[in-house]
Protein backbone atom coordinates (compact mmCIF):
# COMPACT_ATOMS: atom_id res chain seq x y z
CA UNK A 1 0.00 0.00 0.00
CA UNK A 2 1.19 3.45 -0.82
CA UNK A 3 1.71 5.98 1.59
CA UNK A 4 0.54 8.48 -0.18
CA UNK A 5 -0.97 8.63 -3.30
CA UNK A 6 -1.28 11.90 -5.69
CA UNK A 7 -3.46 12.41 -8.90
CA UNK A 8 -1.31 15.41 -9.91
CA UNK A 9 -3.76 16.32 -12.63
CA UNK A 10 -7.45 15.26 -14.06
CA UNK A 11 -6.69 11.88 -14.82
CA UNK A 12 -9.81 11.07 -16.59
CA UNK A 13 -11.14 8.09 -14.94
CA UNK A 14 -14.54 6.77 -14.10
CA UNK A 15 -16.06 7.67 -10.66
CA UNK A 16 -15.88 4.14 -9.99
CA UNK A 17 -12.01 3.67 -9.98
CA UNK A 18 -11.37 6.68 -8.50
CA UNK A 19 -13.01 5.41 -5.34
CA UNK A 20 -11.31 1.99 -5.49
CA UNK A 21 -7.74 4.27 -5.34
CA UNK A 22 -8.63 4.63 -1.91
CA UNK A 23 -7.48 1.01 -1.32
CA UNK A 24 -4.03 1.32 -2.36
CA UNK A 25 -3.61 4.38 -0.33
CA UNK A 26 -3.43 5.32 3.46
CA UNK A 27 -3.94 9.05 1.98
CA UNK A 28 -4.70 9.49 -1.32
CA UNK A 29 -4.76 13.05 -2.87
CA UNK A 30 -6.76 13.75 -6.77
CA UNK A 31 -6.22 16.99 -7.81
CA UNK A 32 -9.21 17.73 -10.65
CA UNK A 33 -7.27 20.55 -12.78
CA UNK A 34 -4.06 20.45 -14.26
CA UNK A 35 -0.75 22.26 -12.63
CA UNK A 36 0.66 25.35 -14.17
CA UNK A 37 4.02 25.54 -13.79
CA UNK A 38 7.18 22.64 -12.75
CA UNK A 39 6.79 24.32 -9.19
CA UNK A 40 3.24 23.52 -8.95
CA UNK A 41 3.69 20.00 -9.63
CA UNK A 42 6.23 19.63 -7.53
CA UNK A 43 4.56 20.91 -4.53
CA UNK A 44 1.47 18.59 -5.33
CA UNK A 45 3.47 15.85 -5.26
CA UNK A 46 5.38 16.62 -1.87
CA UNK A 47 6.61 13.68 -0.32
CA UNK A 48 4.04 11.10 -2.37
CA UNK A 49 5.40 7.77 -3.17
CA UNK A 50 2.90 7.28 -5.38
CA UNK A 51 1.96 9.06 -8.48
CA UNK A 52 -0.62 9.18 -11.16
CA UNK A 53 -0.86 11.75 -14.31
CA UNK A 54 -2.58 11.94 -17.38
CA UNK A 55 -1.12 12.70 -20.82
CA UNK A 56 -1.97 16.68 -20.11
CA UNK A 57 1.32 16.78 -17.80
CA UNK A 58 4.94 15.80 -18.22
CA UNK A 59 7.47 14.48 -15.73
CA UNK A 60 11.08 14.91 -16.71
CA UNK A 61 13.96 14.85 -14.84
CA UNK A 62 13.82 18.75 -13.54
CA UNK A 63 10.52 17.75 -11.66
CA UNK A 64 11.75 13.75 -10.40
CA UNK A 65 14.95 14.76 -9.02
CA UNK A 66 12.86 17.05 -6.79
CA UNK A 67 10.78 14.62 -5.32
CA UNK A 68 12.93 12.00 -4.00
CA UNK A 69 10.18 10.13 -2.54
CA UNK A 70 8.08 8.88 -5.56
CA UNK A 71 9.06 5.06 -6.03
CA UNK A 72 5.80 4.47 -8.73
CA UNK A 73 4.26 6.87 -11.10
CA UNK A 74 1.27 5.22 -13.27
CA UNK A 75 0.33 6.73 -16.48
CA UNK A 76 -3.27 7.29 -17.03
CA UNK A 77 -2.47 7.26 -20.81
CA UNK A 78 -0.47 5.55 -23.77
CA UNK A 79 3.11 4.12 -22.92
CA UNK A 80 4.40 2.64 -26.07
CA UNK A 81 8.05 3.79 -25.99
CA UNK A 82 10.27 5.96 -23.83
CA UNK A 83 10.97 8.68 -26.95
CA UNK A 84 7.12 9.21 -26.78
CA UNK A 85 6.37 9.31 -23.51
CA UNK A 86 5.38 12.61 -20.84
CA UNK A 87 7.70 10.59 -18.23
CA UNK A 88 11.27 10.75 -18.72
CA UNK A 89 11.14 6.88 -18.25
CA UNK A 90 15.39 6.52 -18.16
CA UNK A 91 15.84 8.68 -15.56
CA UNK A 92 12.91 7.36 -13.43
CA UNK A 93 14.54 4.25 -13.65
CA UNK A 94 17.48 5.27 -13.06
CA UNK A 95 16.59 6.41 -9.56
CA UNK A 96 14.74 2.69 -9.12
CA UNK A 97 10.74 5.02 -9.94
CA UNK A 98 8.75 1.79 -11.39
CA UNK A 99 6.77 3.63 -14.28
CA UNK A 100 3.50 1.79 -15.66
CA UNK A 101 1.29 3.14 -18.56
CA UNK A 102 -1.49 1.78 -20.57
CA UNK A 103 -2.05 0.51 -24.19
CA UNK A 104 -4.69 -0.12 -26.78
CA UNK A 105 -7.40 1.71 -24.64
CA UNK A 106 -8.49 3.97 -27.33
CA UNK A 107 -8.60 2.22 -30.57
CA UNK A 108 -12.20 0.91 -31.42
CA UNK A 109 -12.78 5.02 -31.40
CA UNK A 110 -10.05 5.49 -34.00
CA UNK A 111 -11.61 2.80 -36.08
CA UNK A 112 -14.51 3.84 -36.63
CA UNK A 113 -13.16 7.30 -37.28
CA UNK A 114 -11.40 6.17 -40.42
CA UNK A 115 -14.15 4.45 -41.55
CA UNK A 116 -16.68 7.42 -41.10
CA UNK A 117 -13.80 9.37 -42.51
CA UNK A 118 -13.24 7.34 -45.57
CA UNK A 119 -16.99 6.58 -46.27
CA UNK A 120 -17.80 10.20 -46.42
CA UNK A 121 -14.81 11.13 -48.89
CA UNK A 122 -15.78 8.59 -51.38
CA UNK A 123 -19.97 8.77 -51.35
CA UNK A 124 -19.07 12.80 -50.67
CA UNK A 125 -21.26 13.13 -47.87
CA UNK A 126 -22.01 16.23 -45.96
CA UNK A 127 -21.26 19.77 -46.61
CA UNK A 128 -17.44 21.90 -47.56
CA UNK A 129 -16.74 24.31 -45.39
CA UNK A 130 -18.91 26.77 -47.40
CA UNK A 131 -22.04 24.76 -46.95
CA UNK A 132 -22.06 23.57 -50.17
CA UNK A 133 -23.08 19.78 -50.90
CA UNK A 134 -19.78 17.84 -50.42
CA UNK A 135 -18.32 15.99 -53.79
CA UNK A 136 -17.73 12.31 -54.07
CA UNK A 137 -13.76 11.73 -54.16
CA UNK A 138 -14.19 10.35 -58.04
CA UNK A 139 -16.98 12.43 -58.49
CA UNK A 140 -19.02 9.28 -58.22
CA UNK A 141 -19.90 8.04 -55.51
CA UNK A 142 -18.10 4.85 -54.56
CA UNK A 143 -17.52 2.17 -51.99
CA UNK A 144 -14.33 0.55 -49.87
CA UNK A 145 -15.14 -2.51 -51.70
CA UNK A 146 -12.14 -2.67 -53.89
CA UNK A 147 -10.13 0.18 -52.33
CA UNK A 148 -6.76 -0.25 -52.34
CA UNK A 149 -4.99 0.98 -48.58
CA UNK A 150 -1.93 0.77 -47.43
CA UNK A 151 -1.28 1.24 -43.27
CA UNK A 152 1.74 2.26 -41.90
CA UNK A 153 2.72 0.93 -38.93
CA UNK A 154 0.50 -1.97 -38.64
CA UNK A 155 1.06 -2.48 -34.62
CA UNK A 156 -2.46 -2.54 -32.72
CA UNK A 157 -4.63 0.00 -33.71
CA UNK A 158 -3.06 -0.09 -37.63
CA UNK A 159 -3.74 -4.20 -37.40
CA UNK A 160 -7.93 -3.21 -36.46
CA UNK A 161 -8.13 -0.03 -38.75
CA UNK A 162 -6.85 -2.92 -41.65
CA UNK A 163 -9.48 -5.78 -40.08
CA UNK A 164 -11.91 -3.43 -40.34
CA UNK A 165 -11.25 -2.28 -43.91
CA UNK A 166 -10.67 -5.50 -45.01
CA UNK A 167 -14.24 -6.18 -43.88
CA UNK A 168 -15.36 -3.97 -46.53
CA UNK A 169 -13.39 -5.62 -48.96
CA UNK A 170 -10.38 -3.29 -49.22
CA UNK A 171 -6.71 -4.64 -50.70
CA UNK A 172 -4.36 -4.10 -47.66
CA UNK A 173 -0.74 -3.55 -48.19
CA UNK A 174 1.17 -2.27 -45.03
CA UNK A 175 4.75 -1.48 -43.97
CA UNK A 176 6.19 -1.96 -40.78
CA UNK A 177 9.81 -3.09 -39.18
CA UNK A 178 9.29 -6.48 -40.53
CA UNK A 179 6.65 -8.91 -42.09
CA UNK A 180 3.96 -10.18 -39.77
CA UNK A 181 2.91 -14.20 -39.87
CA UNK A 182 -0.68 -13.27 -38.96
CA UNK A 183 -1.15 -10.36 -41.62
CA UNK A 184 0.12 -12.65 -44.51
CA UNK A 185 -2.20 -15.40 -43.13
CA UNK A 186 -4.58 -12.45 -43.80
CA UNK A 187 -3.64 -11.79 -47.11
CA UNK A 188 -2.25 -8.39 -46.35
CA UNK A 189 0.40 -7.79 -48.61
CA UNK A 190 3.96 -6.37 -46.85
CA UNK A 191 5.85 -3.72 -48.89
CA UNK A 192 8.48 -1.04 -48.68
CA UNK A 193 7.21 2.51 -47.66
CA UNK A 194 8.23 3.52 -50.83
CA UNK A 195 6.55 0.60 -53.01
CA UNK A 196 3.28 0.71 -50.86
CA UNK A 197 2.78 4.72 -51.23
CA UNK A 198 3.20 4.64 -54.72
CA UNK A 199 0.80 1.42 -55.25
CA UNK A 200 -1.90 2.57 -53.15
CA UNK A 201 -5.04 5.11 -52.97
CA UNK A 202 -4.93 5.54 -49.57
CA UNK A 203 -2.44 5.94 -47.28
CA UNK A 204 -3.08 5.18 -42.75
CA UNK A 205 -0.16 6.01 -41.13
CA UNK A 206 -0.73 4.79 -37.17
CA UNK A 207 2.93 5.45 -35.50
CA UNK A 208 4.52 5.65 -32.07
CA UNK A 209 4.46 9.42 -31.21
CA UNK A 210 7.58 11.51 -32.87
CA UNK A 211 8.04 8.87 -35.44
CA UNK A 212 8.66 10.73 -38.26
CA UNK A 213 8.74 8.62 -42.33
CA UNK A 214 7.39 10.95 -44.46
CA UNK A 215 9.96 13.04 -46.28
CA UNK A 216 10.58 14.95 -49.64
CA UNK A 217 11.46 11.18 -51.29
CA UNK A 218 8.08 9.75 -49.74
CA UNK A 219 6.05 12.92 -50.92
CA UNK A 220 7.42 12.04 -54.50
CA UNK A 221 6.31 8.22 -54.72
CA UNK A 222 3.08 9.28 -52.78
CA UNK A 223 2.35 11.19 -55.84
CA UNK A 224 -1.10 13.09 -56.39
CA UNK A 225 -4.87 12.44 -56.04
CA UNK A 226 -4.29 10.56 -52.95
CA UNK A 227 -5.98 10.35 -49.42
CA UNK A 228 -3.53 10.46 -46.69
CA UNK A 229 -4.65 9.32 -43.06
CA UNK A 230 -2.58 10.21 -39.50
CA UNK A 231 -4.35 8.67 -36.75
CA UNK A 232 -0.97 9.21 -34.05
CA UNK A 233 -0.65 11.62 -31.82
CA UNK A 234 1.83 13.62 -33.85
CA UNK A 235 2.72 14.50 -37.70
CA UNK A 236 4.05 11.27 -39.15
CA UNK A 237 5.88 13.81 -41.96
CA UNK A 238 8.10 16.75 -42.52
CA UNK A 239 6.26 20.12 -42.76
CA UNK A 240 7.66 21.72 -45.62
CA UNK A 241 7.07 18.23 -48.39
CA UNK A 242 3.98 18.02 -46.57
CA UNK A 243 2.63 21.51 -47.48
CA UNK A 244 4.03 21.32 -50.86
CA UNK A 245 1.75 17.79 -51.36
CA UNK A 246 -0.93 19.49 -50.02
CA UNK A 247 -1.30 21.93 -53.02
CA UNK A 248 -1.97 19.40 -55.10
CA UNK A 249 -5.38 17.26 -55.57
CA UNK A 250 -5.09 15.40 -52.04
CA UNK A 251 -6.81 14.94 -48.94
CA UNK A 252 -5.48 15.11 -45.53
CA UNK A 253 -8.03 13.74 -42.87
CA UNK A 254 -6.66 14.25 -38.99
CA UNK A 255 -8.81 13.62 -35.73
CA UNK A 256 -6.62 16.21 -33.72
CA UNK A 257 -4.72 19.50 -34.09
CA UNK A 258 -1.18 17.41 -32.95
CA UNK A 259 -1.45 14.48 -35.55
CA UNK A 260 -2.02 17.42 -38.16
CA UNK A 261 0.62 19.65 -36.21
CA UNK A 262 -0.18 23.26 -36.89
CA UNK A 263 -2.98 25.52 -36.55
CA UNK A 264 -2.32 27.07 -39.84
CA UNK A 265 -3.02 23.88 -41.92
CA UNK A 266 -6.52 23.94 -41.18
CA UNK A 267 -6.85 26.75 -43.49
CA UNK A 268 -5.93 24.14 -46.63
CA UNK A 269 -9.84 23.12 -48.12
CA UNK A 270 -8.18 19.23 -48.66
CA UNK A 271 -7.22 19.39 -44.83
CA UNK A 272 -10.03 17.57 -42.77
CA UNK A 273 -8.93 18.16 -38.93
CA UNK A 274 -12.12 17.71 -36.29
CA UNK A 275 -9.73 19.28 -33.68
CA UNK A 276 -11.83 16.44 -31.28
CA UNK A 277 -9.36 13.05 -30.29
CA UNK A 278 -11.61 9.82 -31.70
CA UNK A 279 -10.17 7.72 -28.97
CA UNK A 280 -11.93 9.83 -26.10
CA UNK A 281 -15.08 7.58 -26.17
CA UNK A 282 -16.97 6.14 -22.95
CA UNK A 283 -15.83 2.55 -23.26
CA UNK A 284 -11.79 4.29 -24.03
CA UNK A 285 -12.64 5.79 -20.53
CA UNK A 286 -13.57 2.60 -19.14
CA UNK A 287 -10.68 0.38 -20.79
CA UNK A 288 -8.25 2.94 -19.42
CA UNK A 289 -9.63 2.91 -15.85
CA UNK A 290 -9.67 -1.09 -15.64
CA UNK A 291 -5.79 -0.78 -16.93
CA UNK A 292 -4.79 1.76 -14.83
CA UNK A 293 -5.90 -0.22 -11.52
CA UNK A 294 -4.63 -3.00 -12.99
CA UNK A 295 -0.62 -1.93 -12.87
CA UNK A 296 -1.19 -0.70 -9.33
CA UNK A 297 -2.72 -3.89 -8.02
CA UNK A 298 0.47 -5.62 -10.09
CA UNK A 299 2.86 -2.92 -8.30
CA UNK A 300 1.69 -3.37 -4.86
CA UNK A 301 1.71 -7.57 -5.01
CA UNK A 302 5.41 -7.26 -5.82
CA UNK A 303 6.10 -5.24 -2.99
Amino acid sequence: MFKNLIGIDSLELIPEVNRKLQSFAETLTLFEDQPKSIAEIVARIGDADGVLLSHRTTLGQEILSQCPTVKYIGMCCSLYSPESANVDIRYAHSQGITVKGVRDYGDEGVVEYVISELVRCLHGFGKDADGNPSQAWSGIPREITGLKVGIVGLGKSGGMVADALRFFGSEISYFARSEKEDAKAKGYQFLSLKKLLSETEVVITSLNKNTVLFHEAEFEALGNRKILFNTGLSPAWDPAPFEKWLEDENAVYCDTLGALGDEHLLTYPNVNCLQVSSGRTQQAFERLSEKVLKNLEEYIKKQ
